[in-house]
Formats: structure tokens, C-alpha cells, sequence
């Protein structure tokens, strides 16, 4: 046989075995019995997934939603709404947020300790703590760069968290500060709203006060400021002068918003709710149900007042 002859033939082998050898290349694995044979079996789906699509933004997104948020049913209350972006109330909770935002970026007049973890609260029922507690946390979740977690403080009441559609047998912020075993990110719900979280107020406990002060509270509460540098979380206090809770969440915060309503709100009740609130944090007031030409069904005015600055000056 001449030099060509087998080189020929040595092609022809060669190109056999890669045939036979390619089919279960792509959808096969190396039979580990010894034989090296190549059986043919199922495509190996992880193989041809990247890993870094699993904690992608876009699987991030395509995550469990625990609540599905009523924009109709906000809307109906006169309430901030991601699908109606320039409502005159959408517009007024863009200028409250400016100031909150600009502390957290560090272009305040002052040093904040823990800036991104704002309190709303008041000095009496009925003002609408609760009401610019969710506009705010709405407002917020619409920046580009920011996430929200609403956390729902108010024990006793739990109104922020129902008025989302949170259902009361929730487990949430009491069961974690109870339960060592219970880690904060257990209770976080996603919302169908992207950049919304929720921790429900959890079950109505006798030591409630106790709990929230305890050493646990400041450990939840350091994590949620240290851990997630865009995120901006938002505690609905019960009011100053009502409960004890509202103290204790006061001196565990960067930032509080104080709501007033107006011309019902008492200046004496004004002046002994701040003087309850602690030296460091910056202090921001909304004046709530204002008479103006726009109000809502619920008697909500969209008119507002808003300070912002130390409570002692």
C-alpha cells in the first residue's frame, strides 16, 4: 500500500471515530464503568445555564411576590401610586423625600448616624403617620437607585401593613426580637411592587416595649442600616405621646418625620412630642390635611408644610 493509500485510510478512521464519538459528546456523559464507552442519555441542563444568570437582576425580578399591592385601592385612599407618577400627591412626596434623600447621600448640613433609617411618626392618633409613612416609602421606590423596606413598628395597630393587603396573622418584627432562631429576612415580604419590601408588624405581644428595646432590636436595626447600602427603610411608629414604643424606635434612628395635622394638632401636643424625641436625630414636619383645592375622598389635603432641621433650634 502506497504512502497516500494509508494516509487515506488513517482520514477515513479518524473522522469515523469523530462521528461516532460527537453525538454523545453534546448530549451525553462518560460511562463510569471501567469501559470508557460514551452512552447517550438526557442533556445536562446545568451545564449549558450560566450560574450568574441565577442571581441576576432579571431573576431577581422574576422572584415570588407574597403581596400583590392595590394600586386602585391606594389611589382610592388619595395615596402615592406607581402608575400614576404625576399626581399632584406624588409631586408633593417628591419634594418631602428630597431632604430625607440627601442625608443618606451624605450632602446634608450634618453628620447622620444611620441617615437611611427614617421614622414617621406624630404626637397623637388620627394625623396621618400612617398614611405618609406609605406615600413615602412609594415615592422612594420609584428613585432609580433605591430600595424600600416598610417596616410596619406601630405593635398595637399594625395599620400600614394591613392597609397593603398584609394579612394580620403575618409573622413579623415582634416574632423575630422573640424568637433567636427567626432572622429578619425571614419576614421580609416582596411586593408586587420591584423595589418594595415589606416586615409586618407580627403578632400583638404583652412585652412589646421590652422587646423593642431589648438588644436584639439594635442588632435588627444596625443590620438593616450597614448591610444594604441603597436600600432606605422606613419605620411606621406608633405616636410620641400614646406609647412607649415610639421612644425606643425614635433613639434607634437617623432621620424622623413628624407629622402634624393641621389645625387640630394642639401646639402644646406638638412641643411635648419633640421634646420626647432624642437630641441626634434631624427632625422633618409635614403638615397633614391642609384646607387646599385639591383633597382626597378620606380628607386628606395634598397641601403640605415641610421643615427640616434639628428639633432644638
Amino acid at each position: 500500500m502506497s504512502i497516500i493509500e494509508k494516509a487515506v485510510e488513517k482520514l477515513n478512521s479518524t473522522e469515523s471515530d469523530r462521528q461516532a464519538v460527537q453525538p454523545a459528546c453534546e448530549s451525553g456523559v462518560v460511562n463510569g464503568n471501567g469501559g470508557g464507552r460514551l452512552e447517550r442519555t438526557e442533556p445536562f441542563v446545568e451545564s449549558v445555564v450560566p450560574k450568574a444568570s441565577k442571581s441576576s437582576p432579571a431573576a431577581d425580578r422574576l422572584k415570588s411576590v407574597d403581596i400583590e399591592i392595590s394600586f386602585a385601592d391606594l389611589a382610592e385612599r388619595g395615596m402615592v401610586t406607581p402608575d400614576s407618577p404625576r399626581s399632584p400627591i406624588a409631586e408633593e412626596y417628591r419634594s418631602i423625600k428630597r431632604p430625607l434623600l440627601s442625608n443618606i447621600e451624605g450632602r446634608g448640613a450634618a453628620t447622620i448616624r444611620y441617615p437611611n433609617l427614617i421614622m414617621v411618626t406624630s404626637a397623637l392618633q388620627g394625623e396621618g403617620k400612617t398614611f405618609s409613612a406609605i406615600n413615602l416609602a412609594m415615592s422612594i421606590a420609584m428613585e432609580q437607585d433605591k430600595t424600600v423596606l416598610l417596616v410596619d413598628a406601630d405593635i398595637s395597630k399594625a395599620s400600614a401593613a394591613r392597609l397593603l393587603g398584609v394579612p394580620d396573622s403575618s409573622p413579623g418584627l415582634i416574632d423575630v426580637l422573640e424568637d433567636e432562631n427567626l432572622h429578619i429576612g425571614d419576614v421580609i415580604l416582596h411586593t408586587n411592587i420591584p423595589k418594595l419590601r415589606i416586615v409586618p408588624a407580627g403578632r400583638v405581644h404583652e412585652r412589646s416595649t421590652e422587646l423593642l428595646a431589648s438588644q436584639s432590636m439594635y442588632r435588627v436595626a444596625k443590620e438593616l442600616a450597614e448591610r444594604y447600602s441603597d436600600r432606605v427603610v422606613i419605620f411606621d411608629s406608633p405616636p410620641m405621646l400614646l406609647t412607649n414604643e415610639a421612644q425606643v424606635v425614635a433613639s434607634l434612628v437617623g432621620q424622623i418625620v413628624f407629622v402634624i395635622a393641621a389645625e387640630k394638632t394642639s401646639q402644646r401636643a406638638v412641643a411635648e412630642a419633640l421634646a420626647m424625641l432624642g437630641d441626634e436625630a434631624m427632625v422633618g414636619m409635614i403638615l397633614n390635611k391642609t384646607k387646599h383645592a385639591f383633597t382626597s375622598k378620606y380628607g386628606y389635603g395634598y397641601g403640605y408644610g415641610y421643615g427640616y432641621g434639628n428639633t432644638r433650634e
